[in-house]
């Protein structure tokens, strides 16, 4: 009791000294959350990875919204998705060899890479014996345990030349997948009472596919299409994102690769950042129980304006899924994925509920821009059909997030390589100015 009284006094001692009047932001132009003012990025850094499009600048300041784009290594990612489609084949791989290399792969080396990334995707004994033992419900955390116990299998975990950082990434890209898989499985056997399978990936097969072998064993070519395409539009997102922008701070000082990519796990998790796409499977579900006509334009009009109102759902307030940090009239990756998550709804006998969610999408938008009438151009986000599409495939909530690190942790190295290979790097060391007001000591005898 007494302990829990000192911990609630510390607690409201908290909530008093973490006060800061937001008048003194604008009084010394902070640039809060590294945005300005009007809700850009603060610029920190260049690369060559990753771009970001979503509006314009215009002569005499302000901005314009246009349709958005994602460039990897300056080639758009609506082409490299429509050539894999276009060809029915899996695209995360030359994905993953363009982002490290800088290069498109011919088909002989593309056909080596991903036999490497086969050849590294097993565990080490103590590692999946590890994951096996571990009962933890959030496979977030489990994944960064495992990385960060990598390390000690590493002969030269804290080398930092090229080659030892490239085979490491490739080594990261290659296992993620299995500790996901497994990780799950041990959680459906220890909380559920399900059996547990522990299956070795097969030397034929992508990594998406692969990854839905260990974990389920039984799935379509579609199920597994669709996976690799979402592995795809998530594995870069430029450096300015939470996570990415986690990994190159830690890099810059010269830490292990270990280290880096389980701080930007740790960023990832965080329910702003990577969590997203469950809130909108959540909202998705609600929306399907309490809009009684699904094709009732008013009445869906209706309801978004009384969750914009924080009247009706969780009063937060927010559309999930709507809006975005850059994308503005469009997000590419939502469109892409539209594509194949129509075809995907087909062969699952789900295209009524298909035609809602794009129904939704469309009210949302214009619901959102009556409500608000603040001017600000709205488009859906990838997120907004992601959840949906990994409940059609069958995976299960707990792994959404880890699905989203099993993409993104190529551009995390594509970014930790290019920050240490940069001949003029320096640590990677904001200021924050102190406002409080200098205090005289007063000895412990007279407090």
């Amino acid at each position: 009791m007494k302990d829990e009284f000192l911990i609630y006094k510390l607690s409201e001692k908290m909530k008093d000294c973490a006060k800061i009047d937001n008048d003194l932001f604008k009084k010394y132009d902070v640039k809060r959350g590294l945005r300005n003012d009007d809700g850009t990025g603060v610029l920190v850094g260049l690369t060559r990875i990753g771009n970001v499009v979503g509006y314009e600048r215009i002569e005499g300041g302000g901005m314009k919204p246009i349709p958005g784009k994602l460039f990897y290594r300056g080639y758009d990612v609506e082409d490299l998705a429509h050539g894999v489609m276009a060809d029915k084949r899996f695209g995360f791989e030359e994905v993953a060899y363009l982002l490290l290399s800088g290069d498109l792969p011919d088909r002989d080396e593309l056909e080596d890479f991903r036999k490497l990334l086969v050849d590294n995707t097993a565990l080490e004994h103590k590692t999946f014996m590890n994951i096996l033992e571990l009962e933890g419900s959030n496979i977030m955390n489990i994944l960064a345990r495992s990385v960060l116990e990598l390390y000690t299998f590493d002969e030269n975990p804290d080398d930092t030349s090229r080659d030892n950082l490239m085979r490491q990434s490739i080594n990261l890209i290659a296992k993620f997948p299995t500790i996901i898989a497994y990780a799950y499985n041990m959680l459906r056997h220890a909380t559920f009472g399900r059996s547990l399978h522990v299956r070795h990936p097969r030397e034929e097969l992508s990594l998406a596919a692969n990854f839905l072998y260990m974990l389920m064993k039984d799935f379509t070519e579609l199920d597994a299409r669709t996976l690799d395409l979402l592995l795809m539009l998530h594995a870069e997102h430029g450096g300015g994102n939470n996570s990415t922008f986690s990994v190159r701070v830690t890099s810059s000082t010269g830490t292990d690769t270990y280290s880096a990519i389980a701080a930007g796990i740790g960023s990832l998790k965080g329910p702003l950042h990577g969590g997203a796409n469950i809130q909108v499977v959540d909202m998705f579900h609600h929306l399907q129980e309490n809009i009684t006509n699904w094709s009732d334009i008013k009445e869906i009009d209706a309801y978004f304006e009384r969750m914009l109102r924080k009247e009706v759902y969780n009063k937060s307030g927010l559309i999930y899924g709507i809006g975005h940090a850059v994308y503005t009239i469009s997000d590419p990756r939502a469109l892409l994925l539209r594509e194949l998550a129509r075809d995907l709804a087909k062969e699952k006998g789900r295209e009524k509920e298909f035609a809602f969610l794009e129904l939704l999408e469309d009210r949302a938008i214009k619901t959102f821009a009556r409500v608000k009438a603040n001017g600000k151009t709205v488009s859906s986000n990838v997120d907004f059909y992601s959840g949906f599409v990994y409940e059609m495939i069958g995976l299960p909530h707990e792994i959404y997030t880890p699905l989203f690190a099993m993409a993104r942790i190529v551009g995390w190295c594509a970014h930790r390589n290019e920050e240490l290979n940069f001949q003029g790097k320096r640590i990677i060391r904001p200021a924050y100015k102190t406002v409080v007001t200098d205090q005289d000591y007063v000895p412990l005898s007279r407090r």
